[in-house]
């Protein structure tokens, strides 16, 4: 689905520079604020992957901006492929909906698919609040739907890899903004790393594996602080050496910028506090 297509074409091209065939892709007209177009949309279809959600570096003024698409678009989503008879609908949530909860979790603690965010928390994003939401109420609709099809969940987590087109994504903005020297020292924090092609692969096993059903499934491990990655944009990209961290702000240091600069805002939950993730679940039932 587009919500515009004047973007069918530059949509073929990415699909072709990432390596598959698009000519047998069909692109229909469909908002997530709206319910035209998902019933054609899921016409003769066995399987749903609900990949779109907003995802803004800062917070908007208007918190709506990014909640109501998150989580009616996924009740919406949800409902049209109940109505068109979809078996299974495979959910692309977040890391952030499952490390964040409030109380805190004790320190050294390794977050999994039994743990959730919560959305009361007073200093996480918009986004946050958002996929947490969003994938709450659609193990809702379908806990409470007669009929309702089934659900698998993925969880990724700071997705990185090959850019199919120009239009990059909000964790590739991160690195460009490291690349372009916006950054010279970066906040004490890290993330778990995911790898957008192990992200596909676990949305295709979610899909069409039976045992995937009604389950969430990380797809990152371990935790890679943010100066470190850096190092690794250093390494691959010797000219921009000067441009990446060469070191790591003072917490409070972090706190003070981001009074001024409301993309620091989305950190502060984690520093100090390191959030390490384990993946043993997808390897254990997806392989």
């Amino acid at each position: 689905t587009l919500r515009d297509l004047s973007r069918e074409e530059e949509t073929w091209r990415a699909i072709g520079n990432a390596g598959a065939t698009a000519g047998d892709v069909k692109f229909f007209p469909a908002d997530l604020l709206s319910d035209d177009g998902w019933a054609e949309a899921m016409q003769g279809c066995t399987y749903v992957q609900h990949v779109a959600s907003p995802f803004p570096l800062k917070n908007p003024k208007d918190p709506d901006e990014v909640i109501r698409p998150a989580r009616e678009g996924a009740v919406r989503v949800l409902k049209a492929a109940k109505q068109a008879g979809v078996k299974r609908v495979v959910l692309t949530s977040s890391v952030v909906a499952i490390t964040l909860p409030w109380p805190e979790a004790t320190p050294g603690h390794v977050f999994d698919e039994t743990d959730w965010t919560n959305p009361d928390r007073p200093d996480i994003t918009t986004y946050v609040v958002s996929k947490t939401l969003a994938e709450r109420a659609a193990w809702d609709y379908v806990s409470n739907t007669p009929g309702a099809p089934e659900l698998a969940v993925v969880n990724p987590a700071f997705v990185l890899g090959p850019a199919p087109d120009a239009d990059l994504s909000t964790s590739h903005e991160v690195i460009k903004l490291m690349g372009t020297g916006a950054y010279p020292a970066a906040p004490k924090i890290g993330f778990p790393i995911s790898d957008v092609r192990d992200v596909a692969v676990t949305h295709g096993l979610a899909m069409t594996n039976p045992a995937a059903n009604g389950q969430r499934f990380l797809t990152a491990n371990g935790y890679l602080r943010l100066f470190e990655v850096g190092q690794l944009i250093k390494q691959a990209l010797p000219d921009l050496a000067k441009k990446v961290p060469r070191g790591e702000l003072p917490d409070v240091a972090v706190r003070a910028l981001a009074l001024v600069d409301g993309r620091l805002k989305a950190v502060l939950p984690d520093l100090g506090f390191p959030r390490p993730v384990s993946n043993a679940k997808a390897h254990r039932v997806l392989g």
